[in-house]
């Protein structure tokens, strides 16, 4: 192993709160890159020398070394930066899922999003700018909110505004320059995603992949009967289970996100780069408020 990331759904894991649970003992860890070693005789598509990424969750990656099934693992191109690669098989293939598999988005359209920050809004900024796609991109107010917001920017946000400004007349100035939104993407629950959900279109769609408010997802009922929205729910997990059988959109999804990155359209999030020795300093920064650095184990 190289390097694997500290995601909150490996921290729910150890904590036994997340949907899927690793037969004890186990060793933690959903995400990060290896390079192989060597190859038993019945393998035939990796080779010495190949990178490779877990094709699902729960295969343990915070570990210096480990002896795989073929199946479990996903090659990737060497040539891509450490931390891309790393970072890569959890949150943008959730940004990627979920922009193309609930609305028919075109160049021009927009999207708006809370948790902008998080490692899925980074990856949602940046896929959505390599499509035409305009973000309205929602985070909470903090101290260094100029600075935050410069660097989305410098991701490809169109708009960045604080949940406040959600039911502030300001919105009616963006939304001269751009369409509503058709797609509302929803990471943190609560009061942040009722007043999101305003600015949805009629007919528009609402998916929710996280909850970090852990509160629960309420909406008006006129927006129903009057607006028809659409509330729906994605789990990457869950998508890689119900595909398991067609290898073709796993590996199309992997390849247009690695062409991405080499065509320098995607890079990995905000990382702080930990020796494994210092994992517990790792898993305390991972859990503290306003977090925009993703912990990453070098190993």
């Amino acid at each position: 192993m190289l390097a694997a990331p500290i995601n909150p759904a490996d921290i729910n894991m150890i904590q036994g709160t997340y949907a899927i649970l690793a037969p004890l003992p186990a060793m933690a860890g959903n995400e990060g890159v290896g390079r192989v070693l060597e190859v038993g005789p019945g393998v035939t598509a990796l080779r010495p020398g190949d990178w490779v990424i877990p094709a699902d969750a729960g295969l343990g990656t915070w570990r210096t070394q480990a002896v795989f099934p073929e199946a479990s693992l996903l090659q990737v191109p060497s040539d891509i930066p450490l931390l891309c690669a790393a970072t890569l098989s959890v949150n943008p293939c959730t940004a990627y899922r979920m922009l193309a598999d609930f609305e028919s988005l075109a160049p021009g359209d927009s999207v708006i999003q809370n948790a902008a920050n998080s490692g899925v809004g980074q990856a949602v900024i940046q896929i959505a700018k390599a499509t035409g796609i305009r973000t309205i991109n929602v985070v909470r107010d903090r101290p260094d909110l100029p600075k935050l917001v410069e660097r989305l920017k410098a991701l490809g946000a169109d708009h960045v505004i604080t949940e406040d400004m959600l039911r502030k007349p300001e919105m009616k100035e963006i939304f001269k320059s751009i369409p509503k939104p058709r797609l509302a993407l929803n990471c943190v629950g609560g009061k942040s995603t009722t007043e999101m959900l305003r600015h949805l279109q009629p007919k528009g769609t609402m998916v929710t992949y996280g909850g970090m408010a852990k509160q629960p997802v309420t909406v008006p009922v006129s927006a129903f009967i009057f607006r028809d929205v659409r509330l729906r729910g994605f789990w990457m997990t869950q998508w890689k289970k119900d595909h398991a059988h067609d290898k073709e959109s796993l590996s199309s999804m992997m390849d247009t996100l690695c062409q991405l990155v080499q065509r320098g359209q995607l890079g990995a999030p905000a990382c702080t780069t930990v020796p494994l020795e210092d994992f517990k300093e790792a898993l305390v920064a991972s859990t503290q408020p306003f977090t925009s650095s993703k912990q990453v184990l070098l190993l």
